[in-house]
């Protein structure tokens, strides 16, 4: 179940960024297609990411905070790049960027760098394969090089 509803969100996503570039030959589409673009990104990243770690055995329950948060911080960051006026020459500095591009780059770009790989630490035995994956895993190769007329990996 979790697979299809990744795999739905991917070809919700795909079809946002579609309508997002497709914005740009309708007279006043940037305005509302840069929102399709915010939307479909953000689904898409969020959809990938759980297309790569379900698993049969428990789907993606215990990353789905992580998730929700990197899915908001996307909403979140590139809204506010959006919706914050256009800087201007002595325009005040966040952390040495103008606050636009810091809230892309610090808030988008290092946000979820952050809590993703401490996600990955915190849940690596449960969400790897395990010793019976990989036991399954070796037999369908051996059985495929067998198939093939190869003696080995």
């Amino acid at each position: 179940m979790t697979k299809r509803l990744a795999i739905g969100a991917t070809l919700f996503a795909t079809c946002c960024i579609a309508v997002a570039y497709a914005s740009a030959f309708v007279p006043g589409g940037t305005r509302w297609g840069t929102w399709f673009m915010v939307l479909g990104l953000a689904t898409m990243v969020v959809s990938l990411m759980v297309l790569g770690a379900a698993r049969k055995r428990g789907g993606v329950r215990r990353i789905v905070v992580p998730l929700a948060f990197t899915f908001a911080v996307l909403i979140l960051g590139f809204g506010a790049a959006l919706v914050l006026p256009a800087e201007h020459a002595g325009a005040r500095l966040l952390l040495g960027l103008p606050v636009r591009s810091a809230i892309v780059l610090y808030g988008i770009g290092l946000l979820p760098m952050v809590v993703l790989p401490l996600t990955y630490a915190r849940t690596f035995d449960e969400m790897t394969l395990s010793e019976g994956d990989l036991a399954r895993v070796r037999e369908l190769g051996a059985a495929h090089a067998a198939r093939s007329g190869r003696s080995g990996p």
